[in-house]
């Protein structure tokens, strides 16, 4: 009994140092990796280290001749879990450990037992490999090592000479070993089920956090990727995964900081950490797990920040600028962050990916059935039609004028075959319009135009000054009762070109959904043509003036042949 309880004993000590292994980064419960040659290599060393190490806990009997031993765990796991090759690699291994480092006349019994019992596990695993589910149990690794030490005594009395010696070694070790050992098997199964459920679970917790975030920026980086959007995205990402700190860069400056350290790290500040320029150069994630390697703040010695991980955000194969998530010294940045933040570096990258064909896919689309609806606007053409029939009974000359105009309105729009107009072209195309409204509604209407002259070669998008003029035309001057005035101005300012559009009505309201589709498609495509910081905009005094004012670079020959996504 005494021995029984020392062995016991031994074999606590042995699942007490495995469960302690199982909580190590270098522990890997990953059933997909074992059948992989680095897999099969990972479980021939840490269970032939366990079969092993089992010789050196063996309590010696029968004067030394024999130990009682714990190491058919390890080889009955190596082959349940690795199969054949592997449970006979693990306990020959052991077997010949025994042989040489200890000796003793039951040495090759128990060489020849503990290889039995890796191959037999190997065998179970082959059996039920189908399976998982029914391998990868606490009862199979019981039942199997149970029959591996029954085998065991059977080896011993077959083996073991003289005779006697082996019967008295066999009731020695046979209670022990046949009663501890299945166990042992059990528990370390256990121990392995265990962990592996809970790094399931943890990789669980760390997909749904990713969605919440996913689920959260979503309509948020629709908004593209300007500062502002990046510092919610932030907030959002260290709210959802409770890291020190995050941070969002374009590829040469901060664009958001959340979290620890921000008295130092600025939005603003230019890239200073060669893991980020690393990152962007090579398109890769960049890992800093505070152990083998350190973040090394360059702004601040005293920066609490001591480990990251820095995911690039792709569109398209270009690097727009990064995703960081940083830990401070004393919080060990886990292999779960790490995949937690490569996840969120995807997730925000398919966002942009989807936000920018999404805004791609609309503006063509819209942009189409405008100009459609500008090519042939049947309400117009009846309009100008009219008003040219009555004008022909009384001023005939200047119906042939109006008729002028009006073709040259509608070949100017079917002619138009580029995306990009000189500012005189479309003044051009306006005038026409112009022309045949000013007849038609007469004194009611007053148009003034004026142009700097050195800004008539400037390109902007076609299509432009029309649905303003319009707008300003249909839904201001003409809702007043007495004359109104429209007004065009292009003027320069500074590295920009502005151009204004306005009424005196002033009866611009914030459009419903739906509504103000011409104002929304010239502001898309200014944007996208130009980038941000350009487009339309407007101002509204209620009952005096609705001004839409339309901002482009100065230089626009550049920069609109070269914008062809947004930036």
């Amino acid at each position: 009994m005494a021995l029984v309880l020392s062995f016991v004993e031994a074999l606590s000590v042995f699942v007490v140092i495995f469960y302690l292994y199982c909580r190590t980064p270098a522990f890997r419960p990953l059933r997909a990796e074992w059948p992989q040659p680095r897999g099969k290599v990972r479980l021939y060393l840490v269970f032939g280290g366990i079969a092993i190490l089992g010789n050196y806990l063996g309590i010696p009997v029968v004067g030394g001749h024999a130990i009682a031993n714990t190491r058919a765990v390890g080889a009955t796991l190596a082959g349940l879990l690795g199969g054949p090759w592997l449970g006979l690699a693990v306990g020959a291994t052991a077997g010949a450990h025994r042989i040489l480092a200890i000796g003793g006349i039951a040495a090759l019994a128990g060489a020849v037992a503990t290889t039995f019992e890796g191959v037999l596990g190997g065998l179970v695993h082959t059996l039920l490999r189908a399976s998982p589910e029914r391998l990868m149990t606490a009862r199979v690794a019981y039942v199997t090592t149970l029959v591996g030490e029954v085998a065991h005594m059977g080896i011993v009395l077959l083996l073991t000479r003289p005779y006697g010696e082996a019967v008295a070694i066999a009731r020695a070790i046979s209670i022990p070993m046949i009663l501890a050992n299945p166990v042992g098997a059990a528990l370390f199964m256990t121990v392995l089920l265990g962990r592996e459920h809970e790094l399931d679970r943890i990789a669980a917790a760390s997909g749904a956090r990713a969605l919440k975030v996913a689920e959260r920026t979503l309509a948020l980086m629709a908004r593209g990727f300007g500062r502002e959007v990046a510092q919610e995205v932030a907030e959002i990402i260290r709210e959802e995964t409770g890291v020190g700190a995050v941070a969002v860069t374009d590829t040469t400056r901060v664009l958001a900081w959340s979290g620890l350290a921000g008295d130092h790290h600025r939005p603003g500040n230019p890239i200073a950490s060669p893991f980020t320029r690393q990152s962007i150069s090579d398109r890769s994630v960049v890992f800093a797990d505070g152990v083998h390697q350190s973040y090394a703040c360059k702004r601040d010695p005293a920066c609490p920040l001591h480990s990251v991980v820095i995911v690039p955000l792709q569109l398209d194969g270009t690097v727009l600028g990064t995703v960081q998530l940083f830990e401070p010294q004393g919080r060990r940045f886990l292999d779960t962050n790490r995949t937690l933040g490569e996840g969120l570096g995807a997730v925000l990258s398919a966002q942009l990916l989807a936000s920018w064909f999404q805004e791609q896919k609309n503006l063509l689309v819209v942009s189409e059935l405008k100009l459609l609806q500008a090519q042939v606007n049947p309400h117009f053409l009846f309009n100008a039609l009219n008003t040219i029939v009555a004008v022909t009974r009384t001023d005939p000359a200047r119906a042939r004028e109006l008729l002028v105009h009006l073709s040259q309105y509608f070949r100017k729009n079917l002619k138009r075959g580029t995306d990009v107009a000189t500012l005189e072209e479309e003044l051009e195309h306006v005038g026409s319009y112009l022309e045949i409204e000013r007849t038609r509604f007469q004194d009611r209407l007053v148009v003034e135009i004026d142009v700097d002259p050195a800004l008539l070669g400037l390109r902007l998008p076609t299509f432009t000054l029309q649905p303003l003029i319009e707008n300003a035309i249909k839904h201001g001057v003409l809702t007043k009762m007495e004359r109104g005035t429209a007004r065009i101005r292009a003027y320069r300012s500074g590295d920009a070109a502005v151009i204004e559009v306005e009424d005196d009505a002033g009866t611009y309201r914030e459009p419903a959904a739906g509504d103000g589709l011409g104002l929304r498609i010239v502001d898309s495509r200014l944007r996208a043509f130009a980038g941000e910081g350009y487009g339309a905009t407007v101002t509204c005094t209620p009952g005096e003036l609705t001004r839409v004012t339309v901002r482009v670079p100065a230089d626009g020959v550049a920069a609109f042949q070269a914008g062809s996504r947004p930036r």
